[in-house]
């Protein structure tokens, strides 16, 4: 398998004695960005870019040991060449790049290749060995240019305050969150749940701009916040206070709203299928510019999307592994209600 092995730790690349997004503790953590289900809490030691640092400092714990550097920069351990490059999945996403002795490894992460506007784009590498997700790697996923989504939910947003209806949007604390903050800036006045608020402050903390919004708090009166647009995590999606809310619409942020049978459709208002993750055109699009000879296919449709692969003549093999979960906040964050 070359450079890189599948453990029951994660991704191990033994030249180098290192693991890439390991889910059980190691020594040494080569992270790739900071959703929950790529970076876990226990590792002695954290390689990452300077955003993911200031996010995984901000969800787990400040007491982490970590290294951080910038896109295209390398470090070298044990002979192995490591460097990180743009994945347009989330802000301080990164593909990590393995060189050893002429061989090339890319392990991806999750990445997405429409420009979002606030995260770095995507940028193919090319390599010997590619890792690929395939969270929607089925051909009905087929993403709405982002700017006619946009346009949806902006329409919908208008209605419900037409109705006098209080807007909420649910989206990922990180990812989603910040790229409907970038898109819908100057619109209506955007409200953030805490969770996301403390992350917002932590990402500007580390150098990035973000457009105006306020964070949400318990003296914050019905009719203010039914004048804006509300974004939640997925944990407050039930929630007591959103029922409370002065006719709240509720609307879901993800790929799965693509194919509305999908079980997190239920109790929602509204559904848009929004995602940090690239669609089925994409990841083929992304896998080809590799020009890789080898690719294994992590998390998503892994069994449909490697036989897709290798019947057009790209080597594909599905692999498991504990991706996927993502990021939710009914398990990583604290403080569900306001």
């Amino acid at each position: 398998m070359g450079l890189i092995t599948f453990t029951n730790r994660g991704i191990y690349c033994k030249q180098g004695d290192f693991y890439v997004d390991p889910w059980l503790p190691v020594d040494y953590a080569v992270t790739t960005h900071g959703h929950a289900d790529h970076v876990r809490w226990g590792n002695k030691y954290y390689l990452c870019h300077h955003l993911t640092k200031a996010i995984i400092k901000c969800r787990i714990s400040e007491d982490l040991v970590v290294e951080s550097m910038a896109y295209g920069e390398t470090v070298v351990r044990n002979g192995v060449q490591i460097s990180f490059h743009p994945a347009g999945h989330v802000i301080g996403s990164a593909q990590v790049r393995l060189e050893y002795k002429g061989e090339i490894c890319v392990i991806s992460g999750d990445y997405k290749v429409e420009f979002d506007g606030i995260s770095t784009a995507f940028e193919p590498i090319k390599c010997h060995t590619f890792v690929s997700e395939s969270t929607f790697g089925l051909p009905v996923y087929n993403w709405l240019p982002q700017d006619v989504l946009f346009d949806d939910i902006k329409h919908w947003a208008e209605q419900n305050k037409e109705n006098n209806k209080t807007t909420v949007l649910i989206a990922y604390s990180l990812g989603k969150a910040q790229r409907l903050l970038h898109n819908l800036a100057g619109y209506l006045p955007i409200y953030v749940h805490n969770s996301i608020g403390r992350l917002n402050a932590a990402i500007e903390q580390a150098g990035v701009t973000l457009p105006p919004y306020k964070t949400i708090t318990t003296d914050m009166s019905k009719d203010e916040l039914q004048g804006g647009i509300l974004i939640v995590p997925p944990v407050m999606r039930d929630s007591k206070w959103i029922k409370s809310l002065q006719g709240a619409a509720v609307g879901i942020c993800s790929g799965w709203m693509q194919v509305r049978s999908h079980r997190r459709w239920q109790s929602a208002d509204a559904g848009f299928a929004l995602s940090d993750h690239a669609d089925w055109n994409g990841l083929i699009t992304a896998i080809k510019a590799t020009e890789a000879e080898k690719v294994y296919v992590t998390h998503g449709f892994t069994s449909v999307f490697s036989r897709y692969l290798t019947e057009q003549g790209i080597p594909a093999e599905a692999v498991t592994t504990q991706f996927g979960i993502e990021d939710e906040e009914a398990v990583a964050e604290k403080g569900g209600d306001l």
